[in-house]
């Protein structure tokens, strides 16, 4: 079985080529599990107020502060394994 890292990398890539569009939260969770597995924790300034999308994805990023990178690829890759089914 690959390493953890090259799953997260094929999962990167087929994310973008998914049967269809999966719903705004389900982006949501999956940029948040990506930032948080490629990253760690949210860093940098919180969007302002009116950027709307920039502070849902920050939102959505910070709600993950504290989860190992580790769990974050592993959630990741399988969410992505989910969507392409």
């Amino acid at each position: 079985m690959p390493d953890l890292k090259t799953r997260f990398e094929k999962a990167k890539e087929a994310v973008k080529s998914l049967p269809e569009r999966p719903d705004n939260d389900t982006l949501l969770r999956l940029y948040a599990l990506f930032k948080q597995g490629s990253e760690g924790d949210a860093q940098g300034e919180k969007p302002g107020f009116f950027d709307f999308v920039g502070n849902a994805k920050y939102e959505a990023w910070e709600k993950l502060k504290g989860m190992p990178r580790d769990e974050a690829m592993t959630k990741y890759v399988e969410l992505v394994e989910r969507l392409s089914a």
